[in-house]
């Protein structure tokens, strides 16, 4: 039974809500087959392994304090994958810290990519599976391990650190999922702020608009560093710069759970 569930506000009609998955099908065997290559040509296992955590689901930090973390998916779509680094340029000048969720068949896509934002203290890493399926429709529990552990390789051989956290492809999840990555030592990580950035109509403008009118103390905000055509780069001056304005401090997630996690979600070995 998960020991924590965290109701989600308001979402962007744009993003597909964090919520239960009821899966009402399976991947196509062709899909399937596709994946189970992928995982088939991922590095072998060379990581240290995670001591199991308690399983639950978090889409926010404290309500009490001033402090909000931006993350950043990092995944394999249909389209070709791609790395905005303007992103990056951004939170850097910004002095801004951000957590990332780093897919595993991106990451040895992106492998130069992927060991830069690990050498950057401002950044830390997360686990965002390897094949970017909807994983609450898997019924292969085997499937399920290798789509974290693979990506816990992967990103170990390119940057030396093990991710602590995990966040669902599409949003979607259910309990075996969130087992699954607790037994591996992953703490699931949702959000309660959409950016709502791969919305077609998301200009500039309206991204700076909804974030800064939704953003409350505590928050995770999901936002995207894989697609260029995206204007979350553009936005993002204005976003930080009216957070902070508005008393904001931006931490990692691993920070933002500090105290409610003191053994340190983020600490890895």
């Amino acid at each position: 039974m998960l020991s924590r569930l965290v109701v989600i506000g308001l979402l962007a009609a744009s993003c597909r809500p964090p919520a239960p998955y009821q899966p009402n099908g399976h991947e196509t065997v062709d899909a399937a087959r596709k994946a189970e290559h992928q995982l088939s040509s991922a590095v072998s296992p060379s990581a240290p392994v995670n001591a199991p955590v308690e399983p639950e689901i978090i889409a926010h930090g404290p309500r009490n304090a001033r402090r909000i973390a931006l993350t950043f998916d990092a995944c394999t779509t249909r389209d070709v994958s791609q790395y905005d680094a303007r992103i990056t340029k951004e939170l850097v000048a910004a002095n801004a810290p951000a957590t990332i969720f780093v897919g595993g068949g991106w990451g040895k896509e992106e492998a130069a990519h992927v060991k830069e934002l690990a050498s950057n203290a401002l950044f830390e890493l997360g686990n965002h599976s390897y094949t970017h399926p909807h994983m609450a429709a898997i019924a292969d529990q085997k499937r399920l391990h290798d789509e974290l552990a693979k990506t816990q390789d992967e990103l170990f051989a390119l940057t030396g650190k093990l991710p602590q956290l995990f966040r669902p492809p599409y949003g979607e999840y259910n309990e075996r999922l969130i087992n699954a990555a607790a037994e591996v030592g992953l703490t699931t990580v949702e959000y309660d702020l959409p950016s709502g950035d791969p919305d077609q109509h998301a200009t500039k403008e309206r991204l700076v608009e909804w974030v800064l009118k939704k953003a409350q103390p505590g928050s995770v905000i999901v936002m995207h560093v894989n697609h260029v055509r995206f204007h979350t780069a553009e936005a993002l001056p204005d976003i930080i710069g009216g957070l902070r304005d508005g008393g904001y401090e931006l931490v990692t997630v691993g920070e933002l759970l500090k105290e409610t996690h003191r053994s340190g979600v983020a600490s890895g070995p």
